[in-house]
């Protein structure tokens, strides 16, 4: 049905929950704030970190900024690898690639993080694009990455942006890729493996749902 398909990284493709959570860690310690609980910073993988902080302890934008700095501090040499690939994940690219389909990554992590873990578990050979937010906080919304990885691959093919969009479709954990993905024109592929619940994903407006990496080829579909 769809021959472009656009994967969000953290909780699609790889299991990220100890390497940002262990950055976030870092970067509360930063403002006296300890967590004993993990999984109660769960809520930070998917969305951008700057909301983030915001959102989930009250930090005003300054301290949000700051607390970003800090959480990269820790995560460019310490948390970076502290995630896995999901079962599945790679035998999933292998056959859309052989299936002639496209495979571009829209993810809200800065793009040079998201290259250095692709290539370190030697899947970015299955990417037309990579695309992800930047350390100056221009694409800092998921619907930005996702225009973003769209306008980059149209102009590899010589195409418009539109002939892409008809046939493409995204893949992802959480409310804000659907709503990303809504405000490109694109349907999504709300997966339930990773990190947000079928009523999160249905609820924002998710098209399909896949429960595991392989249902990703043929998903069900919500409306």
């Amino acid at each position: 049905m769809y021959k472009t398909y656009l994967f969000d990284l953290d909780g699609t493709i790889t299991d990220p929950g100890v390497g940002i959570t262990d950055s976030v860690m870092y970067a509360l310690s930063k403002y006296g704030i300890t967590v004993e609980e993990r999984s109660q910073l769960y809520q930070f993988i998917g969305p951008p970190l700057l909301d983030s902080f915001m959102n989930f302890y009250g930090f005003d934008e300054n301290q949000a900024e700051q607390a970003v700095v800090y959480y990269r501090e820790y995560y460019r040499d310490k948390g970076i690898y502290g995630c896995y690939v999901y079962d599945g994940i790679e035998v999933m690219l292998q056959t859309l690639r052989e299936k002639g389909c496209h495979i571009l990554l829209a993810t809200s992590k800065p793009e040079p993080f998201a290259r250095q873990i692709l290539e370190h578990f030697n899947l970015r050979q299955y990417f037309d694009v990579i695309a992800g937010s930047d350390f100056e906080n221009v694409r800092n919304t998921k619907a930005k990455v996702i225009a973003y990885a769209l306008s980059t691959f149209a102009n590899n093919k010589g195409v418009t942006e539109q002939e892409i969009k008809t046939s493409a479709v995204m893949v992802g954990d959480r409310f804000h890729d659907v709503k990303g993905a809504n405000e490109n024109g694109i349907p999504t592929i709300g997966v339930t493996f990773g990190y947000g619940s079928k009523e999160e994903l249905v609820e924002a407006g998710a098209a399909y749902i896949a429960a595991t990496p392989r249902d990703i080829e043929e998903p069900i579909q919500v409306r």
